[in-house]
């Protein structure tokens, strides 16, 4: 199913796949709160605060961190969802196999090439990871750590081709916030 619009089907499907998949997950917050509210917190920036309706960039962000950082494979994300979606999700993937420093330094290399769908998904995951650092840091980061985390994250945004103003007045308001 490739959907258009608000295909809500598909919507529902996609979030249904991310909750069962990063089930066992949780985030690094003090409160260990649940990893799906994540991709839900993506799709609600998307759709709810920058009026992005695609059915398959929203999809795109509940399935974001399915193949980084769960068992699933691009292949069974291209069988649930199509090839669309599945290279979306591709686009946003880190390469776990790497050290942690080369995988930040390649987010800031790519960011330019990124395609049109995965820059609205990578600004909003920014977006999100900001107000998530600001509002609840992960419990055994200091102030310089996470102020080292927001700047890195500004370089990866400024890369980013230009999608969406809203998206980009989000991520700035976000960044205002830097420790």
């Amino acid at each position: 199913m490739t959907g258009r619009g608000n295909d809500t089907s598909l919507l529902i499907r996609a979030i249904e796949f991310a909750a069962r998949k990063h089930r066992l997950q949780r985030r690094k917050d003090h409160d260990a709160s649940p990893y799906i509210n994540h991709p839900i917190a993506l799709m609600s920036v998307l759709c709810v605060e920058a009026g992005v309706l695609d059915a398959c960039i929203l999809a795109a962000a509940a399935l974001h961190d399915t193949i980084e950082d769960t068992e699933t494979t691009l292949t069974e994300l291209e069988a649930e969802f199509g090839p669309r979606i599945a290279s979306i999700v591709a686009e946003m993937t880190d390469d776990k196999a790497l050290p942690k420093a080369e995988r930040k330094r390649l987010q800031i290399e790519r960011a330019s090439h990124k395609s049109r769908e995965a820059a609205f998904v990578k600004l909003a995951d920014k977006i999100c990871n900001l107000r998530d650092m600001d509002s609840s840091p992960p419990a055994n980061w200091d102030i310089a750590r996470r102020r080292e985390y927001f700047e890195w994250s500004k370089a990866v945004v400024d890369g980013l081709p230009r999608v969406n103003a809203k998206l980009e007045e989000l991520f700035e308001a976000a960044y205002a916030k830097c420790p």
